[in-house]
């Protein structure tokens, strides 16, 4: 059999690897001390809490459904829905029902509360429009759309960004910077732009944590060989890879499953396609803060939501911004401890209430980033060197294993779901 070597175990190293396991003699290098990437579930009091990869659906996560389906996951319903805390309560609102749209009761008398909800349909109307004739100029950003069809600051700022920000882990004025295409048509397969028929939710019983061991078990029985992490990748006849234990191994094949921006630390001679495509795109840090402080909730319990954008004026004025996931709605634990997961807040939670912070990297997709997603195929196979990961579609689970599926796919292996 060809050895093939893959880098990054992520759900799109974890994926593929699993899927070569029975045509190729498969080593699966990983920088950290566990597996999984950002699906990364911590025990807190024997409650298992996911900080990366949390919920799934059956309608957009076509594969990774069906991967969990075939290894026999076990999956509960979940709770999916936004809320919105502006300037320390001045104006709340939740999605789940008709008392947490109007969880504050002066919404029912705010002319401009009434204009988002107005803008929210309009959004949904125009957007299903241009995507149902193919009328969306794919080269204007979100914000040049949003001018277009003339909609208020209040549907911008405290529900469509805010909504995205949350989505994307991205500072919501990054966010007039996507692509309205890419993010029109990510909202529509996902069921954002209806609120007649909301999509079932669903997240992995005992956290992704859960996943993650099955495919390991299945890879060790299959006689994959894991190594630690790629220093240097170097190509001739065959693959060199040198690890940080100066281990140097050959393969017929490398396969890169992990972020983009680490390729070109890992390659010591990329052609000129590779850097150009691989750099185009970016990546941003953001920290993510497991904790039990619902001082960074919404003021107003009924407006309590499973993802939450906050902004809040300090003493001095300034804005900060906080996005807060409501754990215990997300995921069913067993306890009566609130959890919340804070990404990237400006005030950080109670220092006595913090169980753990970690800092995970996300792609930002501007106008580069598509369209070198768009002709990634000019370096897959060339020099035996493949390419898979989030990166390539929208960022999320459902891409990583997508890209893993095209690979194998390139590799003459159909998947077995």
């Amino acid at each position: 059999m060809e050895k093939i070597a893959v880098i990054g175990s992520g759900i799109s190293g974890l994926a593929l690897s699993y899927l070569l396991k029975d045509k190729y003699e498969v080593t699966l290098y990983e920088k950290n001390n566990y597996f999984g990437g950002h699906a990364r579930t911590l025990e807190v009091q024997n409650v298992p809490i996911d900080t990366g990869f949390i919920v799934f659906n059956y309608h957009t996560y076509y594969h990774l459904s069906r991967l969990f389906k075939h290894l026999d996951v076990p999956v509960a319903e979940s709770n999916m829905s936004f809320g919105v805390s502006i300037k320390n309560g001045a104006f709340e609102y939740g999605s789940s029902s008709f008392k947490s749209l109007f969880a504050q009761k002066s919404n029912l008398l705010r002319p401009s509360y009434y204009k988002m909800i107005r803008d929210i349909l309009k959004f949904n109307k125009i957007s299903n429009e241009h995507l149902e004739k193919g009328t969306l100029n794919e080269n204007i950003t979100l914000a040049e759309y949003l001018d277009e069809i003339k909609v208020g600051r209040y549907f911008k700022e405290y529900y469509l960004l805010a909504m995205g920000a949350c989505i994307w882990s991205t500072p919501l004025e990054k966010m007039y910077e996507f692509p309205a295409l890419s993010f029109i048509r990510f909202f529509s397969n996902h069921g954002l732009l209806t609120t007649t028929k909301p999509v079932q939710w669903y997240t992995v019983k005992g956290g992704s944590k859960t996943y993650v061991d099955k495919i390991v078990k299945e890879l060790e029985t299959a006689n994959v060989k894991f190594a630690p992490m790629a220093r240097v990748v170097s190509r001739s006849d065959k693959i060199s890879i040198t690890d940080n234990q100066n281990n140097i191994n050959e393969f017929d094949k490398v396969v890169f499953a992990c972020h983009s921006n680490e390729v070109l630390e890992l390659l010591d001679d990329p052609n000129q396609n590779e850097k150009e495509l691989i750099s185009a795109i970016k990546y941003q840090p953001n920290t993510v803060i497991l904790h039990t402080d619902d001082a960074i909730m919404p003021k107003r319990k009924t407006a309590w939501s499973s993802w939450n954008y906050l902004s809040a004026e300090t003493k001095d004025k300034r804005n900060v911004v906080s996005l807060s996931y409501w754990m215990n709605n997300l995921q069913p634990l067993d306890t009566n401890t609130d959890y919340f997961v804070t990404v990237n807040p400006d005030q950080k939670p109670d220092q006595k209430k913090i169980i753990n912070e970690h800092v995970f990297e996300h792609p930002v997709f501007d106008k580069k980033a598509i369209q070198a997603q768009q002709q990634i195929d000019k370096i897959q196979g060339i020099n035996n060197t493949y390419f898979c990961g989030a990166y390539l579609r929208y960022g999320f689970h459902e891409d990583g294993i997508l890209s893993a599926v095209n690979v194998a796919s390139k590799l003459g292996i159909e998947t077995p779901w």
